[in-house]
């Protein structure tokens, strides 16, 4: 079963999620701060499937959290909540790893929604949407290089140089994605809709992600030699 952390500092919206999300079928837990959230993500050997993250909160807010989850390699997925309505901290919680944003009020039938979708695209064994191609050899299909950077797609391992390089699920999926079509223009639209599992979505949060991917992996990010904008049209993969 899934375990869900929820970290909400106002009791009543805490609760009320925690109930819903137990009525859904997942198990859940609480946590009322910042450092708390920190201190049962590390304490957890099982681990948790999906943090619930609110911006808002005392001793550390999210971001912090998410930046600190983020630095000790966690990759658990992460959708933030935020009464902040501005492109400013969507654009922080998106750099920093997230997987989703949503903004006070929501409706609680979306936000479900959302977090069964991230518990799709993130659970063992799930592959990502592609496009129709040539069957791969087998030595492609759990393999994938470029520069001095190796895939390990059944380990889901990732090293540059030989160092291992964390990514979250999504980085991961949008990386593997562009290594399997390579030299092919797609749109953002297209990227959401083959990565991300939608048909459309943020421009910005397609934006962040091949920001990241650039910045782990190009050496010059401002200057990118395989993760490249197709002005008008959207992005290409050069090995």
């Amino acid at each position: 079963m899934s375990r869900i952390l929820v970290v909400e500092d106002d009791e009543a919206i805490a609760t009320g999620l925690a109930l819903n999300l137990k009525l859904a079928g997942r198990a859940t837990a609480i946590a009322r701060d910042g450092e708390q959230a920190l201190e049962m993500l590390e304490a957890e050997s099982d681990g948790y499937s999906l943090v619930l993250l609110d911006i808002n909160l005392p001793k550390k807010d999210g971001l912090e959290v998410l930046a600190d989850l983020r630095a000790s390699d966690n990759i658990v997925p992460v959708i933030v909540l935020s009464a902040r309505d501005g492109e400013f901290d969507k654009v922080a919680a998106l750099r920093l790893g997230a997987d989703d944003y949503v903004t006070k009020p929501f409706a609680l039938a979306e936000l479900l929604a959302r977090v069964e979708a991230v518990l799709r695209r993130t659970a063992p064994g799930v592959a990502t949407a592609q496009v129709p191609a040539a069957a791969p050899s087998r030595a492609e299909t759990m393999t994938l290089a470029f520069g001095d950077v190796c895939v390990e797609l059944g380990q889901r391992v990732v090293a540059r140089a030989g160092t291992e390089v964390k990514l979250t699920h999504l980085e991961f999926e949008l990386l593997v994605f562009f290594l399997r079509h390579p030299s092919q223009v797609f749109s953002r639209n297209q990227l959401f809709g083959h990565v991300w599992g939608q048909s459309a979505g943020s421009v910005r949060t397609v934006d962040n992600f091949v920001g990241q991917l650039r910045k782990r992996f190009e050496h010059n990010a401002e200057q990118p030699r395989h993760f490249i904008t197709v002005r008008g049209s959207g992005y290409r993969f050069d090995p």
